[in-house]
């Protein structure tokens, strides 16, 4: 694999109603590690609305309050990876997406042409939804959909999700002792994709089933997505820069 989009979501990057100084420190490096063994990374984070609440404390609940807080967070967010990738000589740059971007066929295409000569000058390209207008995905979406958009429209080879699962489970790991990680899976049954969303963060908004729906996506369209712990990196490190499989769950066909 060369080109590979990795996504975060708010759950994992916050900690205590902030943005975790230290997990975003700890992505960072290890995007500049993928990078050395040049390897072409798409980065999609969420957090701009949990990085604005740290600024004004809004009623999330309320959707013209989510949109204006991510209004304040985006910057900020951006502002936190500068910093970050700085540390390692990198520069990361700012994409705003939405669902219409995707559905377009020529705004796809400016998108793609941007994205093609950062990557080709080594810079990360930010991808994040559009909260301030994709009322839709901030209620449902938390980038799970976008990623898997993004890696079939821009040519990535694999899809890396940092959730706060640690793979994909044949039933509730929480609920049954005796569940069991799958490490592989190439199927995923109609009825686990239409279940409810849900969502363990006060400021995500995704869950298991958003996960599994941009496996299927991806799966359909014969590209891979790789589900890990975004808190501890070892089995997507493992996986990613060493190319052993220790933890974690593998969709392919």
């Amino acid at each position: 694999m060369k080109r590979i989009v990795i996504k975060v979501g708010s759950h994992v990057l916050t900690e205590n109603g902030e943005i975790s100084k230290t997990r975003m420190a700890s992505l960072v490096e290890m995007i500049a590690s993928l990078q050395k063994l040049y390897k072409e990374v798409i980065l999609v984070s969420s957090g701009a609305v949990s990085s604005g609440y740290t600024q004004l404390k809004l009623d999330k609940s309320f959707i013209p309050n989510k949109q204006a807080l991510a209004a304040i967070g985006q910057p900020l967010l951006l502002r936190m990876y500068q910093e970050k990738f700085a540390k390692y000589d990198m520069l990361c740059s700012q994409i705003l997406l939405t669902a219409s971007d995707l559905d377009s066929r020529k705004r796809t295409e400016h998108a793609k042409q941007a994205i093609e000569v950062l990557l080709e000058n080594n810079v990360i390209p930010i991808i994040n939804e559009n909260d301030v207008t994709a009322t839709e995905e901030l209620v449902f979406g938390d980038n799970d959909r976008l990623s898997a958009h993004v890696t079939y429209y821009f040519d990535a080879d694999i899809l890396v999700i940092l959730s706060d699962i640690d793979g994909y489970y044949d039933k509730d790991p929480n609920k049954f002792r005796d569940a069991v990680m799958f490490k592989e899976h190439g199927f995923l049954d109609e009825s686990v994709l239409s279940q409810e969303h849900s969502a363990n963060n006060e400021f995500a908004t995704g869950g298991i089933v958003t996960k599994l729906q941009s496996a299927q996506f991806l799966l359909e369209n014969s590209k891979e997505m790789f589900l890990a712990s975004g808190f501890d990196l070892s089995d997507i490190k493992s996986f990613l820069l060493d190319g052993i499989q220790k933890g974690g769950t593998l969709f392919r066909v």
